[in-house]
Order: structure tokens, then sequence, then C-alpha cells
């Protein structure tokens, strides 16, 4: 009887712990973590579902962006649910792309923001500034020539002035958060020009 009752007191804890895992989850988007993007895969739904012509397919391929636009509006003030609905709505195409664009670009802005606070984590600053790559990558084709190019330069900038542990001391070099701030600025000013 007295097991019975250890035993049921640990599924009552072990159901506490899960439910508060959960919600406690539901915010913690982590801009640092490695492994799916959601963004990129919702974008790539979105995109081949406008190739189809198919807006129930947008909607539902939107629908699965709510954890993300809901991060970007609370913690950083970005609001694409307002003018993603309405282009959905009105069944836009161009205007549903532009607003994947932004939010595109919004995850570039906001990993060189966690960069730039971890850059006292070699490890933390390169992921978030990779991770930043992987999604200029998909934009830049829009850009033109010398835009892309100096996406390109901006990006480098930034992935160099994170400094370099190196290799057991050898080839260390320390970040430098001034060129990183100039470099992020760079690449932001050039990719704002997309939803301007």
């Amino acid at each position: 009887m007295k097991r019975q009752g250890y035993v049921q007191l640990f599924a009552r804890l072990l159901v506490l712990g899960l439910a508060l895992f959960a919600s406690t989850s539901s915010y913690a988007y982590s801009y640092a973590a490695a492994g799916k993007e959601p963004v990129i895969d919702g974008r790539e739904a979105i995109l081949t579902a406008l190739n189809q012509q198919d807006f129930v397919a947008v909607q539902r391929a939107v629908d699965g962006l709510t954890d993300e636009f809901t991060y970007l509006q609370k913690e950083h003030q970005v609001d694409l649910f307002t003018p993603m609905q309405a282009a959905v709505a009105a069944k836009d195409a161009a205007k549903v792309e532009a607003v994947m664009d932004r939010a595109v670009v919004e995850e570039i802005i906001r990993r060189l923001d966690g960069a730039g606070k971890n850059l006292a984590d070699y490890q933390v600053a390169k992921v978030l500034v990779v991770k930043s790559k992987l999604f200029l990558d998909l934009i830049t084709p829009k850009l033109d020539d010398v835009h892309r190019q100096q996406a390109d330069l901006a990006i480098q900038g930034t992935l160099e002035s994170i400094g370099n542990p190196g290799v057991f001391g050898v080839g260390q070099a320390p970040a430098d958060p001034q060129a990183f701030k100039q470099q992020s600025q760079l690449l932001i000013d050039v990719i704002s020009t997309l939803h301007q």
C-alpha cells in the first residue's frame, strides 16, 4: 500500500514536470539550436503551394508558422501576422512571398543580434552567424549583383569578427565587437532593401 502511494506520487510529479516543460517550451524558441528551421521549411511549403495556386495549402503552411511569428511579435515587436493574413485573404501571391522574405530578414537580424550578445562564446556566436548565412542564401538571389556582393562580404566580415579560438591556441584571435557591429549593420542595411 505504501509502495503504491509512492508510485502514484511519482506519476503525479512526472505529469506535473511534463506539463511545466510543455508550457515553458512553447516560447523557448531557440535561435541557436541545431536542426530544423521552421521558417525555412514553412517558406518552402508556402512557395510550393503558391506555385500550385493552392491558397488552402498556403494558409495551412502559414498556420504552421504561428510559433515563429508569435515569437517575432512578442520578442522583437515585428508583426508578420497582419500582413500575411491580409495577403492570403486577398490571394496575393507576391505579397505572401514578400512577407516570407521579411520573415527571413528578421530571422537573420535575430540571429546576428544573438551572436552579438554571445561574442564571448565563440561556438554560440559561430552557430548563429552560420545560421544567418543559411537564411541569407534564401534571399540573395533576389538582390541585385551589387547588393549580393555586399551581403556576401558583410556575412564574411561578421564571421571573421567573432574571432577564432585557434587550434591549441595557435591562430587564436579575439572577437572584435566593433567590427562585428559594423559588418552586421552593413548586412542588415543590404537585406532590408528587399522590403522597402
